[in-house]
């Protein structure tokens, strides 16, 4: 028996979710090229949970289901007030909100499918909230509770910020409430992409993570506390933060150059480039690319694209490396006048559908994940007294 390092190249389960064929990334076997470019990030919820797009009923019906339980303990939001925000990740916060939340579920242990499902429906409508919740906090202002009369995208919006239009999508919302004033049309597409790109992901490390842990037959909450504490690190959802100070490190193009040679110098690790396993490039990259450069021309901020497109063009050429995901959405998070910090929680709020998702078809089909270990450590040792040694 031999180990491969990171399980890499390892089928570890099946799954009807998502897939990544020849570069191909699906949702439920719809191209994520036709999701970004039509879908609402509301349908690609139910598409994950369902297996199928929804009717106009059952979408009517998912939007206030998530109104109606967007509502967090208060027990909850008065452990936030006690957190020394300005020195607390957002992230961190999550994880522990999240963990929280299990302790105010009646349901939190209950196992059968209905209520799993009631579970996950609570889930998805309070990340939001607690993401909002906390900004809120730390910037001094008392969270803002929702309201069952607004949708799930209004509702994160109102209690972000205060009262959304309510004549505007969830993506319009989300950035007319955070930076007061109604955006532009190429704004709303490009957070409505970001949010559908990034909603789910095949067996990535925090939804792996999650499976694993619900395999065990521990609750929800575990599983999706456990998919944050992984979402958190940088080498998952943190990169694109870690991009966009990278990006304000270097500040302006004429210094792309040297700097980046500096890192290869240094051996260290460029944020934002590789993936294991796409070979020609990460297809959801050229949808963020094309909305970096949009934006930026907009914002009169176009020295973060050139910025990208230059550090791009030398690390394929110089290292054989294409950009994911998480490298152009930093300019693409920034150009919306979203704080740095906040990028992986917003990345979260989208990922909590897909987490959703592999969490009940892995309940739906059970089996403990419990994979071998290859021993490489010292073989035949003889015990000694202490009083010897």
């Amino acid at each position: 028996m031999s180990a491969t390092r990171g399980l890499e190249g390892i089928v570890a389960t099946s799954s009807s979710v998502s897939s990544i064929i020849d570069d191909v990334l699906t949702y439920q076997g719809y191209n994520i090229d036709d999701l970004a470019e039509n879908a609402s990030f509301e349908e690609v919820i139910f598409l994950l949970w369902n297996g199928r797009l929804p009717k106009k009923s059952e979408l009517d019906e998912l939007t206030k289901d998530l109104a109606d339980n967007m509502q967090i303990p208060d027990e909850v939001l008065q452990y936030m007030k006690a957190y020394k925000t300005t020195e607390v990740h957002p992230m961190a916060a999550l994880r522990t909100a999240v963990s929280q939340l299990g302790l105010y579920d009646d349901e939190a242990d209950e196992m059968t499918e209905e209520a799993n499902k009631r579970k996950a429906v609570r889930l998805q409508a309070k990340i939001p909230a607690i993401v909002t919740g906390f900004s809120r906090i730390r910037d001094g202002k008392e969270p803002v509770a929702p309201k069952d009369s607004l949708s799930f995208a209004a509702n994160f919006l109102y209690m972000l910020n205060g009262a959304p239009k309510d004549s505007l999508s969830f993506a319009a919302n989300f950035l007319y409430m955070l930076n007061g004033e109604e955006p532009d049309e190429t704004s709303v597409t490009a957070f409505n992409k970001a949010l559908v790109l990034h909603a789910d992901h095949e067996l990535n490390a925090s939804t792996f993570t999650a499976r694993v842990c619900v395999a065990t037959l521990s609750d929800i909450y575990s599983g999706v506390t456990s998919a944050i504490g992984a979402l958190k690190g940088p080498l998952h959802g943190g990169a694109n933060e870690r991009v966009m100070a990278m990006l304000s490190d270097i500040g302006d193009t004429d210094n792309v150059e040297d700097y980046i040679q500096k890192m290869f110098d240094n051996k260290e690790k460029i944020m934002g480039f590789g993936h294991r396993v796409y070979k020609n490039g990460d297809p959801r990259a050229k949808h963020l690319r094309d909305m970096s450069r949009r934006l930026t021309e907009i914002t009169g901020e176009s020295k973060w694209y050139d910025m990208s497109l230059k550090i791009e063009d030398i690390v394929t050429k110089e290292k054989g490396l294409l950009p994911n995901v998480d490298f152009y959405s930093a300019s693409v998070y920034h150009s919306l006048g979203i704080d740095h910090d906040l990028f992986t929680p917003i990345f979260a709020t989208s990922r909590v559908s897909g987490w959703l998702a592999h969490i009940l078809e892995q309940y739906a089909d059970n089996r403990l994940i419990r994979p071998r270990a290859e021993y490489v450590g010292p073989k035949k040792q003889e015990y000694i007294p202490v009083e010897k040694r």
